[in-house]
């Protein structure tokens, strides 16, 4: 459950401004947006195993949006601010154009992740797959590693950033890495 939570999280932080984007197409209200973005994690969160991994998570993401906004308009018996079909198809075009680019399947963001560990020196790819694979503390790391826990922390500092600059190149990788 622990992996899927950090999957979940992961995700969501890769998909949080699209669906943002998304959900003001349809709405005007910050507040509203905010609240809705909650409801569609919610909802998420809950159908999570209906969740196919073959198939791209914002799209899914968004088809609950889109539900979560409808069920909103119903509650406030409003009608919802509607476009022309024509900027409603330009806009999920735009949408599934994003969606088709390398890197959106989690298969492939978990290749590029392994090819980038391979490429990227030794010292620095054991101590990432010891703390993230073998789900140690950053204590633990280095004293398997033989070194202190502050060149620890630095090694596994300098060693994300590769990572992150590796799965940049690959188009995998759409958030700054972040510290220990």
């Amino acid at each position: 459950m622990d992996k899927e939570k950090k999957s979940f999280e992961i995700l969501v932080r890769e998909n949080s401004r699209m669906l943002t984007v998304f959900l003001s197409t349809r709405i005007r209200e910050q507040a509203v947006i905010d609240d809705l973005f909650q409801e569609t994690m919610l909802v998420a969160w809950k159908r999570l195993p209906d969740y196919d991994l073959d198939r791209p998570f914002g799209p899914w993401l968004r088809g609950i949006a889109y539900r979560v906004t409808l069920d909103y308009f119903k509650k406030q018996s409003r009608i919802p601010f509607l476009m022309s079909e024509s900027v409603n198809d330009l806009i999920d075009k735009h949408f599934e154009s994003i969606n088709l680019q390398k890197g959106d399947m989690w298969d492939e963001k978990v290749e590029a992740l392994n090819d980038c560990l391979k490429i990227i020196p030794e010292k620095y790819s054991s101590v990432i797959r010891h703390k993230y694979f073998s789900q140690e503390s950053i204590l633990n790391v280095s004293e398997w590693a033989g070194i202190s826990l502050e060149a620890c922390k630095k090694r596994m500092q300098r060693g994300r950033n590769l990572l992150a600059q590796c799965l940049k190149s690959k188009g995998t990788l759409f958030v700054k890495p972040q510290k220990v």
